[in-house]
């Protein structure tokens, strides 16, 4: 099985291209996404992965509409493997994600918020993680009861 599931920031804008397929052309987005990894490196700066994501059809021409640098997305596809040789003789091996689904992870409010604070530095860190309630030892957090909101994901 092949699957994908990221959550990350892009990194820049996505960049649009149309193939030329006569009459019809198809959008290809391509962005990357920086992914923070879960553990902090030893000096306590966080670190990221940047991954190459392609998008292809309907899917593209939602990112070139609504996806921007810093926007935080969540996305699943699968990885696709190739390669490529280059007019100097040199073969270049590529990795991308393509891209099935892609939804937004925070309010617009917020993306707008973060998204000036990440074109100015690096990745987001990632949240802290959380501790477990006190009196519970199975490492779990304790859910409080009466709970009606949905859950964020599906």
């Amino acid at each position: 099985m092949n699957k994908v599931i990221l959550v990350g920031r892009l990194t820049r804008d996505p960049d649009i291209r149309y193939s030329q397929n006569g009459d019809n052309s198809q959008a290809i987005a391509r962005y990357t996404l920086a992914v923070d990894r879960r553990f902090r490196r030893q000096d306590g700066e966080q670190s990221a992965d940047f991954i190459s994501c392609v998008a292809f059809g309907r899917s593209a021409e939602f990112a070139e509409k609504y996806l921007h640098q810093g926007t935080k997305i969540a996305i699943d596809g699968r990885i696709q493997t190739g390669s490529y040789t280059k007019q100097d003789g040199t073969k270049v091996y590529t990795t991308d994600v393509v891209v099935e689904n892609q939804e937004f992870v925070e309010s617009k409010a917020a993306s707008q918020q973060n998204a000036a604070a990440f074109a100015q530095a690096a990745p987001a860190p990632a949240a802290a993680p959380m501790e477990p309630a006190s009196g519970s030892t199975d490492g779990f957090m304790n859910i409080p009861d009466g709970l009606d909101e949905e859950l964020p994901f599906q």
